[in-house]
C-alpha cells in the first residue's frame, strides 16, 4: 500500500496562502507520481523535497532563510529502510552555501560514501566533484527579512522570533508497497543564526528519522529537537502503540507545548505516523491523524491516500 505525506513547515503562513499551498500540491503531487510509478519510496521523498526547494515560498534551497551575515547556510538529510527489518540508511548534509537542491546532495553522501554528513566547505567540494553547479539561492524576499530583523535592533538569537518564521522546514514521509519507508527533510535553518549553525535537520533522530515501525519529518526549534532526538523518540513510541498514541494523552505535551503551547499555528514536531497507520490498516487512526495535521498547519500539510 502507498502513502505519501508532505510537510511545508511550522512556521506561521501570514502571506500567501494559497501559493504555499499550491506549492505543497504540486510537490506532493510530483512525490507521489514516482511513488506509483516506481514504487520506490524513496524517490518520492526525495522529488517532493526537491521540488519544494525549488520554490521560493518555502524555507529551504532558493528561499532559504539567511544567517546574520546575509548568508543561505542549508541543510538536508534523507534516511530510509528498503524493507520492514533492515537496517536504515542515512546522509545528511549541513552548512552548505552555493547549491541549489542540499537534499539531493545528501541523497549522493547516502549512497556514495561511507560518512553519515558532511558539513561546509568539506561538503561543497564533494557537491562540485559530483557536477553540482555553483548557484545562488538568496532571494531578495529573504535580504529584505533580513534587514528589518536587524533595523528591528532584536538580536537575541531565537527568543523573539516568532514574528518572523513565516516558513520553516519542509519535509515528506512515503511508504511504498515493497514496505519501504523514506523520510527526506530540508531546511534554510531560522533567520539571524549565528554562521555554521547546524540544525535538526542534518541530525539522524533529530529532524529525520526512520524504523521498521515508521518515520518521522521535524520542523520547529531545531535546538529542542536535537536536545530530545525527538523524531527518533515518535518512531519509537510507534513499536508499542496505535500510530495516533503521541498525539494523544500524556505524551502530547512533549511534543507540541514543549517550544510553543499555541499549537493552533505552530508545532516543533510534524511526526508522521503514515507508515505504520497503513501497515497496520488502521484508518480510524490515518483519519485522525489527517484531521490534526491539517487542523494544527493549515495550509502547509498536505496527506495523499489514493488507496
Amino acid at each position: 500500500m502507498k502513502a505519501i505525506i508532505v510537510h511545508g513547515g511550522a512556521g506561521r503562513v501570514v502571506k500567501n496562502i494559497e501559493e504555499t499551498r499550491k506549492g505543497i500540491q504540486i510537490a506532493l503531487f510530483n512525490g507521489y507520481k514516482l511513488l506509483t510509478s516506481k514504487n520506490d519510496a524513496v524517490m518520492a521523498v526525495v522529488e517532493a523535497v526537491k521540488t519544494m526547494e525549488d520554490n521560493p515560498i518555502f524555507n529551504c534551497g532558493t528561499g532559504s532563510t539567511l544567517n546574520i551575515l546575509g548568508e543561505a547556510e542549508m541543510d538536508a538529510s534523507l534516511m530510509f529502510i528498503s524493507h520492514i527489518g533492515e537496517e536504515p540508511k542515512f546522509g545528511a548534509v549541513a552548512v552548505i552555501k552555493s547549491v541549489k537542491n542540499p537534499i539531493l546532495i545528501a541523497q549522493k553522501i547516502l549512497e556514495e560514501t561511507d560518512h553519515l554528513l558532511l558539513a561546509g566547505e568539506g561538503a561543497l567540494r564533494f557537491a562540485r566533484k559530483l557536477g553540482f553547479e555553483p548557484y545562488n539561492p538568496v532571494t531578495e524576499e529573504r535580504l529584505k527579512q533580513l534587514e528589518e530583523y536587524k533595523q528591528k535592533g532584536d538580536f537575541g538569537y531565537f527568543s523573539k522570533l516568532s514574528n518572523y518564521l513565516r516558513w520553516e522546514t519542509v519535509g515528506a514521509v512515503a511508504i511504498d508497497d515493497k514496505g519501504g519507508i523514506a523520510v527526506a527533510t530540508s531546511t534554510g535553518g531560522i533567520l539571524g543564526k549565528l554562521p555554521g549553525r547546524v540544525g535538526d535537520t542534518a541530525i539522524i533522530g533529530g529532524g529525520t528519522y526512520v524504523s521498521s515501525f515508521g518515520g518521522a519529518s521535524a520542523t520547529g526549534h531545531g535546538e529542542g529537537i536535537m536536545k530530545l532526538l525527538l523524531t527518533e523518540y515518535a518512531t519509537n513510541l510507534m513499536s508499542g502503540y496505535p500510530a495516533t498514541y503521541p498525539f494523544l494523552g500524556e505524551h502530547a505535551p512533549a511534543f507540541h507545548g514543549v517550544y510553543n503551547p499555541d499549537l493552533r499555528w505552530n508545532t516543533p514536531l510534524v511526526a508522521y505516523f503514515l507508515p505504520r497507520l497503513f501497515h497496520f490498516h488502521d484508518s480510524i487512526g490515518f483519519q485522525f491523524c489527517r484531521r490534526w495535521v491539517e487542523g494544527c498547519l493549515g495550509s502547509q500539510t498536505q496527506i495523499l491516500n489514493p488507496t
